[in-house]
């Protein structure tokens, strides 16, 4: 398949107002738009529904060179709506392409993922949970609906939880949501087998503390989870602390009773 662009007008600008365009902006002297190419191709190939590809030999399209002030090369324009949204330079990796791409372009279902965020917080979690199942069926990269569906097995199913996060990696907008719920995931898998965790006076607060928490008891969690740590921070690998830090990361700092925890969280960590 040939990406070279016949008619930028065509191709790129009018189109861009009905999907995203990626252009790239390559010559054939040009080492590392080689090393590029076929990385931006297969990756379109594989977002064909999201985003195109369009490809511009800066030698024999100086006239569009010039007008977009491409000064190094290989030159990666995204249009969105006739402009030029965003950019990189410089031959990528496909994964850091790919974590550009969920920066740069936002997704096609945000809509219904808003609606499912509003049910969520009005209780009407079924319905919620069907729309993010959607979601995903059509947009299964779509971290911020990952780290949404990953919040109902929670309770129920916390493996399912670990392996619906587990693609999220670290320098995603959404990768300290996932570590949070993951923590949490991972203290609730205690209450099944609490014989794991080591022998100490602080053990029962510790069990009753992922116990509220599991409730939805957030302030009488951070209550015994902060005793714990002023007993024993190392306890349970500092899980204390995870747990604490997991709180006020799924609550936001905002929220009252990150406010009313803080303080005693730090000065127990500090003390």
């Amino acid at each position: 398949m040939s990406y070279e662009v016949s008619n930028f007008n065509e191709e790129v600008i009018k189109r861009s107002y009905a999907i995203p365009v990626l252009v790239d902006f390559w010559a054939e002297w040009c080492g590392p738009c080689k090393m590029l190419g076929p990385v931006i191709e297969t990756l379109a190939k594989q977002n064909e529904n999201i985003w195109e590809l369009v490809k511009v030999n800066t030698e024999t399209n100086q006239d569009i060179a010039r007008k977009y002030n491409i000064q190094g090369i290989p030159n990666v324009k995204l249009f969105m709506d006739g402009d030029v949204r965003d950019e990189f330079t410089g031959a990528l990796s496909a994964p850091m392409i790919e974590q550009w791409l969920k920066k740069a372009i936002p997704s096609p279902h945000t809509a219904q993922i808003e609606e499912a965020s509003e049910l969520y917080d009005k209780g009407e979690v079924d319905q919620a949970r069907e729309i993010l199942r959607v979601v995903l069926d059509r947009e299964p990269n779509n971290e911020r609906a990952m780290v949404m569906f990953a919040r109902f097995y929670l309770n129920e199913n916390p493996s399912s939880c670990l392996e619906i996060l587990k693609p999220i990696e670290p320098g995603s907008e959404y990768y300290d949501s996932a570590m949070a719920l993951l923590t949490i995931a991972e203290l609730y898998q205690c209450l099944e087998k609490p014989e794991i965790l080591p022998d100490h006076p602080i053990k029962a607060n510790y069990i009753q503390a992922i116990s509220y928490l599991k409730e939805g008891n957030h302030p009488l969690a951070l209550e015994n989870f902060i005793e714990v740590i002023r007993v024993n921070r190392e306890y349970a690998d500092e899980g204390a602390r995870r747990g604490c830090i997991s709180i006020f990361g799924i609550l936001g700092e905002s929220h009252p009773t990150t406010r009313q925890y803080r303080r005693a969280f730090s000065n127990a960590l500090y003390a």
